[in-house]
């Protein structure tokens, strides 16, 4: 999206909001942006001749301040129960009498607020980007430092081949810059979003200019020409970002698993930093137990059910059901990512890899992890075929015999085809780690030439 745009939607007079999802779904900054959005309305207006110029001015002027304060608001509401007939009271105290006639001129609450929504969803998607930006340039660290760290690569929750840890972050690394590239498809589509359509969506109430008036009235907002199909009851502008932060949580949910479980006392290869002030249990004094890693977990798991209300919102009834409240569910899942992803940051920004662990977890199956290797290592003499069934037997039988793989294959009939060198250089499994390092550059060069990991 244009880093004006955005600019603009997240600072505007008179106060500029900081880069924090919390503040952008406040009710403060959610009724700034009403009244910004009733400016424009009235300056588009203006410009189409439909209210007087000069009111117009006065009305536009008026949205710029914060002509009442959230106290008048909350005892106005009291009273009429309805948010924006709270609202045009309070504001209308402040303007001249023939202002007060032409707030809000023809439009519908939804309207309003449909384009407050999606306005808020803007601002908050360009924070969830710096904070994957920021992901990104940690995971290109930590990546590229262990680019070469050989570990256990492990498949169905077993020995399988060495990698290295680098290759393992490069794969978080490939997949929060596709979902970066998403996310700014799904920002490019809410820029669409503002909406000023009429009560059932066929701008009745708008007069004869009313589609160049919605025109008019997104560019005066800093965004693009309104989608033409009324979106309001099918709500998929909003149900696909809310999808889309669900899927965002899987990601940090899977690391989060994998880093719990790296962790765990049988396995040892990362530790969660925690201060020396942090009280693991209770009653057992030397455990050191996960947080941040089950953090991330628990985050994968309700932010999915969030965006679950979102979705059922989009089977609405008939043309323009007002159905506001998924608005709460919007904000909640979205500053549940946002600590989502900074919990996510912090874990590796801090995480401690311990390579001479890993290099002792991969001696646990006694040599048996370069099977393979050594299969490839006798095809060139024996034959590939020949060779993988005569390594299985002998990797069966140094599991029968609780043997290692070395004292197996020179037991065996075959190992006249190896020279003890030959056979110990085969059985390194630090030699042994494919592509990994070049695969990690490869990541690497691959999200930067996006030429979106700039965080600023």
């Amino acid at each position: 999206m244009n880093r004006v745009w955005m600019l603009l939607l997240v600072c505007y007079a008179p106060v500029c909001f900081s880069q924090n999802i919390e503040t952008i779904f406040s009710k403060e900054y959610e009724i700034q942006t009403v009244l910004r959005i009733e400016g424009a309305l009235a300056a588009a207006q203006g410009d189409l001749a439909i209210i007087p110029k000069l009111v117009s001015r006065e009305i536009s002027a008026s949205a710029e301040t914060m002509p009442f304060t959230m106290n008048e608001l909350r005892a106005e509401t009291a009273i009429v129960r309805h948010r924006m007939v709270a609202l045009l009271n309070v504001w209308g105290r402040s303007l001249s009498p023939m202002a007060r006639e032409y707030i809000h001129y023809g439009a519908t609450t939804v309207d309003i607020y449909d384009t407050a929504l999606v306005m808020q969803l803007i601002a908050a998607s360009d924070v969830l980007d710096k904070q994957m930006c920021q992901l990104e340039q940690t995971l290109i660290t930590l990546s590229s430092a262990h680019k070469n760290t050989v570990m256990m690569g492990r498949t169905l929750g077993q020995h399988a081949l060495p990698i290295t840890f680098g290759k393992k972050m490069s794969t978080w690394l490939g997949e929060n810059a596709r979902h970066r590239q998403r996310l700014a498809e799904i920002s490019e589509r809410l820029t669409r979003g503002a909406i000023l359509k009429g009560a059932v969506g066929s701008y009745l109430g708008l007069g004869s200019k009313a589609i160049q008036l919605e025109m008019l009235f997104a560019k005066k907002l800093g965004l693009r020409t309104p989608y033409a199909s009324d979106w309001h009851a099918n709500r998929d502008l909003i149900s696909e970002y809310a999808l889309f932060l669900a899927l965002v949580s899987k990601t940090w949910g899977h690391l989060g698993t994998e880093l719990f479980l790296l962790q765990s006392t049988d396995i040892g290869e990362t530790i969660e930093y925690r201060p020396t002030s942090a009280i693991g249990s209770s009653t057992m004094p030397h455990k050191v137990n996960p947080s941040k890693s089950e953090a991330l977990i628990q985050a994968s798991r309700s932010i999915p059910r969030l965006a679950e209300v979102v979705l059922d919102d989009s089977i609405n009834l008939f043309e323009r059901d007002n159905t506001s409240r998924p608005s709460k569910v919007l904000a909640d899942i979205s500053i549940a990512s946002g600590r989502q992803l900074t919990t996510a940051n912090k874990i590796l920004e801090e995480l401690i890899v311990k390579p001479k662990i890993m290099l002792k977890n991969m001696s646990r199956t006694r040599q048996l992890i370069m099977a393979q290797r050594l299969t490839f290592g006798l095809a060139e003499k024996i034959g590939k075929t020949t060779a993988n069934d005569k390594m299985r037997q002998i990797a069966g039988i140094a599991l029968e015999q609780d043997i290692d793989l070395k004292t197996a294959f020179l037991n065996s009939e075959i190992s006249q085809h190896l020279t003890l060198t030959e056979l110990d250089q085969l059985l390194d499994p630090t030699t042994y780690k494919g592509l990994a390092a070049e695969q990690v550059d490869a990541v690497i060069i691959e999200v930067l030439s996006a030429g979106a990991n700039s965080c600023e």
